[in-house]
């Protein structure tokens, strides 16, 4: 088994106090930042931040978090989990990690996708019905931008450019941008397509039903004629002490958080049941004690082959002190338990 990157992400959640009251957005935010810090302390190789634009959750400009954890980080990479390319300016977007890239002596990278909520697109004057096709325009600009040369380009969903340079450049190579993907053949083609490292969400069901995508996106690098490329995947969890506290320390924020969206979507509720059965070994819900997590992980790397797994270690409301043993349990006890089994 090549070398394994093992990261965190987070959509930055509003959580709560120990009376259980939501913290402001700011507290969220400078909470984030101390998880960010603590997650290099630990050896981890990356920190996710997502974008969202809706009040449960408190970062819109991952960015700007990602440069203020720059700021107190040595080592660890830094990026967006995801950036919604969609409802944004692609040469915008480059700039800005670019911008990320060069104050964190280059350790940048964004993760592009059209993100899981739609909220940005009224918010930004952009009609859902374009949803396809403004993410293929704008990913077919922002691999042109990766190129760091004189970008002529033209399409419906943004003025054109030509001959047009693009500053800053990134110092060292290209910037790294990697497409996430929720399991649409498409999708994955679309990454292959580009010559883009592909980012799995996996967030229910058996990680291994992911395994023809991973084939897929083989064989259509090769198709395209592009080079081998990363793949990563992005699992929720957490992590306590024993198996037993894990559960009920997530099953809360999590069944709750689940409802939220399961109401705007229509889903049905999550039973305790079903929560049960994520964390079991055939389950998305990375949960448990260290020794039952990096099993888990162990177990899906090797089925799918990636090359890096995320850990999304937020958790709708889930207070700071316990995302914080979380990530110290993940980095100190999960990830080398899991290299160790790599290497058996």
């Amino acid at each position: 088994m090549s070398t394994v990157e093992f990261g965190l992400d987070t959509f930055g959640d509003v959580t709560v106090d120990a009376d259980g009251a939501p913290l402001t957005h700011g507290q969220v935010l400078r909470n984030l930042v101390e998880q960010g810090v603590l997650a290099d302390k630990v050896g981890l190789d990356f920190i996710g931040v997502g974008e969202h634009h809706r009040e449960d959750f408190a970062v819109s400009a991952p960015e700007v978090v990602l440069a203020a954890i720059a700021g107190r980080t040595e080592r660890i990479r830094l990026g967006s989990a995801v950036t919604v390319l969609s409802s944004d300016d692609p040469v915008r977007v480059y700039q800005r990690f670019a911008t990320l890239d060069g104050v964190s002596q280059g350790r940048a990278e964004v993760i592009l996708g059209r993100g899981s909520f739609t909220e940005s697109f009224p918010l930004f004057g952009l009609d859902l019905r374009d949803y396809e096709q403004l993410f293929e325009e704008k990913l077919e600009l922002f691999a042109e931008l990766l190129k760091q040369e004189p970008v002529t380009w033209s399409g419906a969903t943004r003025s054109s450019l030509t001959a047009q340079s693009v500053f800053p450049r990134v110092e060292h190579g290209s910037l790294r941008a990697w497409v996430g993907v929720g399991g649409s053949p498409e999708s994955v083609i679309r990454t292959a397509k580009y010559g883009l490292p592909l980012m799995l969400a996996i967030i229910g069901g058996a990680p291994e039903r992911f395994a023809p995508f991973v084939d897929l996106y083989h064989r259509a690098l090769e198709k395209y004629g592009q080079p081998v490329q990363p793949i990563g995947m992005h699992s929720p969890g957490h992590i306590a002490e024993t198996d037993e506290q894990a559960l009920e320390e997530l099953w809360p924020h999590y069944s709750a958080m689940q409802a939220r969206i399961g109401r705007e979507r229509g889903w049905a509720p999550m039973t305790y049941d079903r929560f049960v059965e994520e964390t079991g070994p055939s389950g998305a819900l990375f949960a448990g004690s260290p020794e039952s997590v990096a099993t888990k992980i162990a177990a899906a790397v090797r089925a799918l082959g990636v090359n890096r797994f995320d850990l999304k270690y937020s958790n709708g409301t889930m207070p700071h002190e316990q995302l914080m043993t979380s990530i110290e349990l993940y980095g100190t006890q999960v990830v080398p338990r899991v290299r160790e089994l790599l290497a058996e």
